[in-house]
C-alpha cells in the first residue's frame, strides 16, 4: 500500500470508533464484526473492491479447523514481518484464525471485538497469546 493508502484505512477505521458488535454486519454506527469490519474500511479507503464473504455462524470458528478468515485474507494480503499502520494483526480464537484488527498506531489495534461489544482501540499485547501474525493488503 502507499503512505497516502495507509493513512485513508488508520482514519477510516478509526470512525468506526464505538460502532456496536452485531455478528454479520457491515453498517457504521450501527452494527459491525471484526470480519466485516475489515472489508468495510478496506474498501472504502479504496484499497480493495466490496466483497461477500458469505454466510458463517458466530461460533464457526470452535468446530473446524478449515482456515477460511485467512482464505480470504490471503486473496488480498501477504504475511508481513514489518507491520506498519494500516496492516492486520491476526488472532486464533478456537481451531483456527478467526479474529484481525487493523493497525492504526504503534502498538494498537481498531477492531470489533464480541467481548467488548463494539468497535474499540485495543493494545496489541493485550490478545498476545492468540496472537497469529500480521499481514499487509498487496498494492
Amino acid at each position: 500500500m502507499t503512505p497516502a493508502q495507509r493513512a485513508a484505512v488508520v482514519l477510516e477505521a478509526r470512525s468506526w470508533l464505538g460502532t456496536p458488535y452485531v455478528h454479520t454486519g457491515r453498517i457504521k454506527g450501527v452494527g459491525v464484526d471484526c470480519a466485516q469490519l475489515l472489508i468495510a474500511v478496506f474498501a472504502a479507503a479504496g484499497v480493495i473492491d466490496e466483497f461477500d464473504p458469505g454466510h458463517y455462524t458466530h461460533d464457526w470458528y470452535m468446530n473446524r479447523s478449515e482456515e477460511l478468515y485467512l482464505g480470504h485474507l490471503m486473496r488480498f494480503a501477504v504475511r508481513t514481518e514489518d507491520p506498519q499502520p494500516g496492516d492486520i494483526a491476526v488472532y486464533a480464537f478456537g481451531k483456527c484464525v478467526s479474529h484481525g484488527g487493523i493497525l492504526v498506531e504503534d502498538g494498537y489495534m481498531v477492531h470489533a471485538f464480541r467481548p467488548h461489544g463494539r468497535v474499540d482501540l485495543m493494545e496489541l499485547r493485550a490478545l498476545e497469546d492468540r496472537f497469529r501474525g500480521y499481514w499487509t493488503v498487496k498494492s
